[in-house]
């Protein structure tokens, strides 16, 4: 097996490493630079610009140069339009709602443009080792989902590459501090902030294995974000200046970018800069110049916004991981944000301690990217072992609009799990299988993932079929989903890829919204619980009298048809209509006689037997395991809704 690189295809700045006698390092590009800006610069001629030379021509060519593309990546049109204002290139919307850029009347996918880059970083890497490459591991933010995950795989086969594996890139950086300090036990935190995107992983290192505990991330946070600040005052000082707006005019907004990004990076290593841009604008036929000076404390006022955010995914990554500031032995810093002076403050204030900068924070993540191909390549002991993790629930929709956790947030990867759910109506022939992704318990808060259906379902009593769902999450964090009917063997699957997509803060939000509204949740889901098991009740009672009727005595038969008659009069009214407590005491009632027509029917059967209930009680426990679970139903052959 020939040489797997490591690849950071970042939203700005993108790298490539290799690993030579057991030690990673960074392949230098064909420009002489260790990483690669993500710009693509498309000429009239057909010429396409790739890194640095792209970045050079954007001012004069700003509608055909193309940059921060990873935020449209396996992304739709519908969550992502927002963006349109933020780049001086043309978005729009191509078939099945995805997202298509407009360059020079042709429309390329983001799978494409990223493709570019990648290629680029592919031939820096043949020119250095002499070598055709085809494989690579490539990385990406912990909370990519699985449409972004497929999405980069894809951009990586139009570059002529094959993804061995898609590695998170927190994780990543953390093989580049560890992999040569396998025999230490250390817990670390990786702050992972770049271009566009930013990530908190906190790990677990010891004898060789990489653990990840927990991930929080939030794919609409990253330098550019700072960028845009310092942006949009120098624009706003335009306008108290001059009375112009410079954002209406794509040349003089480009050179405001590019000064606003410069002015962010001197301000690291220095507490003013002075940003100087002769000739920015024309007013009444007037050339004039911008000048101002930019303060280190003006700039931080402008981050506090930004610091919020940042704290609250650290906060969330100790707490999923059950872990205090004074927990965690080491903090990494990666990406070229973690340079601002104010996010190493943070971190100092934090954790009481400073962030660990024994790695370059823009070749951290490449640098782990090209240990993981050397391990699976051979190239490195197999005494390095990598334990990632899904950042969120993957779920279906269950009775009741309830989201039934298949995979819970922060499980190794890869990794599979299944259960045995039933149909909810008679004669229920097909079900449909909905897969959502987030950690609210009501389905609907949740993002849609993914639907379909298994039909072919042998006619029964509801409750009796039992269908097998299974949930395989690869090693990619890519997940499959097959519903199996036991008794048929009728079998459908779904690959959870290109169909729906979560939008880059809907990852937020749900995060959020889940800790909001906690109490909510439970509170929604207990009622729902209840009602499901009332209604489990009144079926088995009618089936009791049904089927078992010239079994029980007479008094008992009265007695049950009554309670079953005053249960049903206080649950078959709308559901925002039932009385709990109500419905509690009829269920209470009803158990009792239940109770009591059970141990009958149970002697009868078996004279010498104990008098242990067999049924264990109707009020709590499902006598069909997990029967009446799917709420997304098709009627048919007599089921119905």
């Amino acid at each position: 097996m020939g040489k797997i690189i490591g690849i950071d295809l970042g939203s700005t700045m993108s790298a490539v490493a290799v690993c030579q006698n057991g030690k990673p390092e960074i392949i230098v590009n064909q420009d002489g630079e260790r990483t690669t800006p993500s710009v693509i610069g498309y000429g009239k001629d057909g010429e396409i610009k790739v890194g640095s030379s792209a970045k050079r021509q954007s001012v004069v060519n700003s509608k055909n140069t193309v940059e921060v593309i990873k935020r449209f990546i396996g992304n739709s049109y519908k969550n992502t339009k927002k963006y349109d204002k933020d780049f001086s290139y043309d978005i729009i919307e191509g078939p099945n709602d995805s997202v298509r850029v407009k360059i020079n009347d042709k429309e390329y996918t983001p799978q494409e443009i990223s493709a570019e880059v990648l290629r680029k970083l592919k031939s820096a890497a043949e020119d250095y080792l002499g070598e055709t490459v085809t494989d690579a591991v490539i990385t990406v933010p912990a909370y990519f989902d699985d449409q972004q995950r497929t999405a980069t795989i894809e951009a990586a086969k139009i570059a002529g590459l094959e993804c061995k594996r898609i590695i998170n890139e927190p994780t990543a950086a953390c093989l580049a501090f560890g992999y040569d300090k396998a025999d230490k036990n250390v817990k670390i935190l990786v702050l992972d902030l770049g271009g566009s995107t930013a990530d908190v992983s906190l790990l677990e290192m010891g004898d060789g294995v990489f653990e990840v505990l927990s991930t929080q991330g939030d794919m609409v946070l990253g330098g550019r974000d700072l960028d845009n600040e310092i942006a949009k005052w120098m624009i706003d000082e335009c306008k108290k200046s001059f009375g112009y707006d410079v954002s209406k005019d794509p040349m003089a907004f480009q050179r405001v970018v590019e000064a606003a990004e410069k002015a962010k990076i001197d301000l690291s290593s220095s507490t003013q800069t002075e940003i100087n841009l002769p000739y920015l604008m024309v007013v009444d036929g007037v050339p004039q110049h911008f000048v101002s000076t930019l303060t280190r404390a003006k700039f931080e006022q402008m981050m506090t916004e930004f610091m919020k955010k940042v704290k609250a995914l650290v906060d969330g990554a100790l707490k999923a991981a059950s872990m205090k500031p004074s927990d965690v032995n080491e903090i990494l810093l990666v990406g070229g944000t973690t340079r601002v002076p104010k996010v190493q403050e943070f971190v100092k204030s934090y954790f009481g301690k400073d962030g660990n900068k024994s790695v370059n924070p823009d070749e951290a993540v490449a640098l782990g990217a090209a240990v993981q191909g050397a391990i699976l390549s051979g190239d490195m002991g197999s005494d390095i072992v990598l334990l990632d993790v899904t950042p969120m629930n993957l779920n279906i929709t269950t009775l009741g609009g309830i989201a039934t956790v298949m995979i819970p947030a922060n499980t190794t990867i890869p990794t599979s799990h299944d259960n045995v759910f039933s149909t909810a109506e008679d004669n229920q022939t097909a079900i449909t299988v909905v897969v959502t992704q987030g950690n609210r318990k009501v389905a609907a808060e949740n993002k849609q993932l993914g639907v379909f259906n298994l039909e072919g379902i042998a006619p029964a009593r509801r409750g009796v079929p039992q269908i097998n769902v299974k949930f395989d999450l690869d090693a990619n964090g890519v997940l499959t989903v097959t519903a199996k009917d036991q008794a048929t063997g009728k079998e459908q699957n779904i690959r959870i890829e290109g169909s729906s997509n979560l939008s880059d803060e809907e990852l937020d939000r749900m995060r959020k919204d889940a800790e909001a509204h906690e109490a909510d949740d439970k509170a929604y889901a207990d009622k729902m619980q209840k009602f499901n098991a009332w209604e489990s009740q009144i079926f088995a009672a009618e089936q009791t009298l049904s089927d078992d009727t010239d079994k029980i005595s007479e008094e008992n038969k009265k007695e049950l048809q009554e309670k079953l008659d005053a249960m049903k009069a206080v649950f078959n009214v709308k559901p925002e209509e039932r009385d709990m407590n109500a419905c509690d005491a009829a269920a209470k009632e009803l158990q009792t006689v239940q109770w009591k027509v059970s141990e009958e029917l149970y002697k009868a059967a078996n004279p010498d037997a104990s008098t242990a209930n067999p049924f264990g009680g109707f009020g709590g426990s499902n006598p069909f395991g997990q029967g009446f679970d799917f709420s997304q139903m098709n009627p048919n052959a007599g089921g119905g809704q």
